[in-house]
């Protein structure tokens, strides 16, 4: 090994020569800089850059491939760009951490995906979380995970010294743990819970302590292991306080949600339940049909499913037995949007067998226009400030990660995104959703200098 020590001498020495040379190069990126935001001219010169590019190419007397040229040198591009960001100083006034947590001592009762991560969030917001599950096992994976400052022996040691009990099982068991916990728990304490549907819980239990609620946030499949403390973050979060339930009770668990990062939404446990049929359940209804109809086709049929096919389907059996608790416990609700559904779905087939095709204009037109409006209301902008980026991607390691780091360096906000897997010959499709048409152009120009399509 002696003889490999004046070779990594070498590259050592070569290493820290690069490093120079960077430092002095932004040194000099910055000088630009100046001169660029003194004369008004744009900061990222994205064309400049592909020029630069090329011609480093053309210098390359090897042995580096032409790929690693490109990726190394635009890789330093993009970290004099983000340099330059960190040179501008961050607005005032953002969000801070409060001095004393909205809520001091948690107890989180099942500690499942969403439970455990009630409890991570709550740790980071900085109270103390003491959590419990019926499941021995789903309990020493969510202390593994470290979602809990302790793992309780029993629901009475769990709520003993809690202001606030989370109640995370699933619905059908939910009104019944809700008491449970009641009973339980001291009297100052306050409850709430996170289920998907809420009239069964409003039926059920009528007691001042309680605070009904359910984060939009989640996942198909999971348990604590893939719990996260961000997974709240931005979320919307009902509440659906009884008529008993005390109103600073009510405000604590707006607190503590708010705490989490989500965004408290007071609703009646009625209009929550009609929501979330037309806009949760009936969909991963509808995509179970979906997937039983194409499945009736046989491997031909889902030999041959598309892009759109797989992005319909996405939510396709999703965990049997939490979802057909929602189903039960929404039945009504769900029902009636099926129902509706069926007939909409009988005037799409009248047009089609009457070769109706004004009525297939007219009703694309107002699908166009209402979807239009779910993604304002999704994003928060005019949807017509809203641009989409198609890039395609090669099957490889690493392609996401590049893209994504070209365009953060550029502090261009990536407001969604789709990937749509088309073989490992083709590779994929990357749509990319950008807010503004000078990011739009900007994104679309920086992807062309690594050398993606961006149509």
């Amino acid at each position: 090994m002696d003889d490999l020590r004046p070779l990594r001498d070498e590259i050592g020495a070569l290493d820290r020569a690069v490093l120079e040379a960077l430092n002095r190069r932004l040194e000099l990126v910055r000088r630009i800089n100046v001169h660029k935001r003194e004369a008004g001219a744009p900061v990222i010169d994205a064309e400049r850059e592909a020029e630069l590019l090329r011609e480093l190419i053309a210098a390359n007397a090897g042995p580096l491939s032409e790929d690693a040229v490109q990726s190394v040198f635009a890789a330093v591009l993009d970290v004099m760009k983000q340099e330059l960001r960190r040179d501008v100083p961050a607005a005032a006034g953002g969000p801070a951490r409060a001095a004393v947590p909205a809520v001091g001592a948690v107890a989180v009762v099942g500690t499942g995906l969403v439970g455990a991560s009630v409890a991570l969030a709550a740790r980071r917001a900085g109270s103390r979380v003491t959590g419990w599950d019926s499941d021995a096992a789903t309990l020493r994976e969510a202390a593994g995970a470290n979602a809990l400052d302790e793992a309780a022996g029993s629901l009475e040691a769990a709520v003993a010294g809690a202001e606030l009990v989370v109640v995370a099982v699933p619905v059908g068991s939910l009104a019944a743990a809700a008491r449970e916990v009641l009973a339980a728990a001291p009297p100052a304490a306050t409850v709430t819970d996170v289920g998907s549907t809420k009239r069964g819980l409003a039926r059920g239990v009528d007691d001042p302590r309680l605070v009904p609620g359910h984060p939009l946030a989640g996942g198909a499949t999971g348990g604590p292991a893939r719990a996260a403390a961000d997974l709240f973050d931005g979320a919307t979060w009902f509440l659906t306080p009884l008529a008993s339930s005390e109103p600073a009770r009510i405000e604590l668990v707006e607190r503590f949600v708010t705490s989490l990062g989500a965004r408290p939404i007071r609703l009646d446990a009625d209009t929550h339940d009609r929501i979330l049929a037309l806009t949760s359940h009936l969909p991963h209804a509808l995509a179970n049909l979906l997937m039983q109809s194409v499945a009736a086709g046989g491997d031909e049929a889902l030999g041959y499913a598309g892009a759109s096919l797989r992005e319909m389907t996405r939510v396709a059996g999703a965990n049997p037995s939490v979802w057909a608790d929602i189903f039960v416990e929404n039945s009504d609700l769900i029902a009636d949007a099926l129902a509706a559904h069926r007939e909409n779905a009988a005037e799409v087939e009248r047009a089609l067998r009457e070769r109706d095709r004004g009525f297939f204009e007219r009703w694309i037109g107002r699908v166009a226009s209402a979807r239009t409006t779910m993604l304002e209301y999704a994003y928060r902008t005019d949807a017509k400030t809203l641009n989409r980026i198609r890039v395609r991607v090669p099957d490889k390691p690493g392609v996401l990660a590049r893209i994504t780091q070209t365009l953060g360096a550029a502090g261009i906000n990536i407001e969604d995104f789709e990937l749509r897997h088309v073989s490992p010959e083709y590779g994929g499709v990357l749509v990319i959703l950008v807010a503004g048409n000078e990011n739009a152009e900007l994104a679309r120009t920086l992807l062309r200098r690594d050398g993606y399509s961006a149509a």
